[in-house]
């Protein structure tokens, strides 16, 4: 009796992981590390969180404040949530120069592509297979790392990781940091057609998705409607929101904009004598409030998402046009 065939993966999806098997393995590499630092900084979430509380001398009650400036978890804590969350917020750039270089361009160049073409793969099946695999891998792995994120922040305490405001906090603990990621890799699908060689198309799939970055980090609190606060309360927005601009109001009705005078004053007589000494008769502040930050991540995500429909579109018409 003959030993039984063992049949060895094929297809399409088979023939993207084997080509592409480096980028696959430092992905794996990648997600495993971002998995076991933010598995640490969660177990010391406490202890972070600990250091950075109410202290005093001994026989006060509380914590000894030498004893908690020595433990340094705080430190260590808000060093390894930093750097997980620049990691994330900037995947797009080694994503969109991979698929422009490697992905895409290199197989144009080296005529790997034309050579798969000749045999039972059409040119669109053969796109479709090349951004739809690293597509699905990059969208789970982008996913995990970003609810990883987010479990190990824990209450989000801004002393320790930053403001929610922040652009890489922001990024990295919202879908916006999946749809950056499919936004690099089909501008850099795009550029490797284009260009149809690996190092060009790797350096303008980087220049062009790092002009959309800056341009929707430019713009971002634009997104969504800002609050807008008159009298007392101007002078003193939550803790957590986002001051986009403030001013004040004149007796004869002119709005000053950025006008810091009697900021920072506390007591309302003190508020009444500047005033009075200013000629102002009311304030005003427009802020983005951490509710908004679910509304923002969604506009901010569908534009991305259009510009990955744009981009592939754009990227199938192209290839249709060169082949036969």
């Amino acid at each position: 009796m003959s030993a039984p065939t063992l049949h060895r993966p094929s297809g399409l999806t088979w023939t993207v992981l084997r080509l592409h098997r480096a980028a696959l393995y430092a992905w794996g590499a990648a997600l495993l590390a971002t998995a076991a630092v933010l598995t640490w900084m969660y177990v010391i979430g406490p202890d972070a969180r600990a250091a950075i509380g109410p202290c005093g001398s001994p026989g006060t009650g509380l914590p000894d404040c030498e004893d908690l400036r020595a433990i340094g978890t705080d430190e260590t804590y808000g060093i390894g949530i930093g750097l997980i969350s620049t990691a994330v917020s900037y995947l797009m750039f080694p994503v969109a120069a991979w698929a422009g270089g490697a992905l895409v361009g290199r197989e144009l160049e080296n005529g790997t592509a034309q050579l798969a073409w000749t045999q039972s793969v059409t040119p669109v099946r053969w796109l479709v297979a090349k951004l739809a695999v690293p597509a699905a891998l990059l969208t789970a792995g982008t996913t995990l790392a970003v609810l990883l994120e987010v479990w190990a922040r824990r209450d989000d305490n801004p002393t320790l990781v930053g403001h929610w405001y922040g652009s890489d906090a922001y990024i990295s603990t919202g879908p916006v940091a999946v749809a950056y990621v499919l936004a690099g890799l089909t501008l850099g699908a795009l550029a490797g057609l284009v260009l149809r060689k690996a190092l060009p198309a790797a350096g303008a799939a980087f220049a062009v998705t790092l002009v959309l970055y800056n341009v929707l980090d430019r713009f971002r609190m634009s997104l969504w409607p800002a609050s807008t606060v008159t009298g007392r309360a101007a002078l003193h927005l939550p803790p957590d929101a986002l001051a986009l601009e403030n001013g004040a109001v004149t007796r004869n009705g002119e709005r000053l904009g950025n006008d810091l005078a009697c900021v920072g004053l506390d007591g309302s007589s003190e508020i009444s004598r500047c005033m009075q000494r200013t000629g102002l008769t009311d304030f005003w502040a427009t802020y983005q409030p951490e509710s908004h930050f679910w509304p923002l991540q969604l506009v901010e995500s569908g534009l991305l998402l259009a510009v990955v429909g744009l981009a592939t579109a754009a990227a199938f018409n192209l290839l249709r046009r060169r082949t036969p």
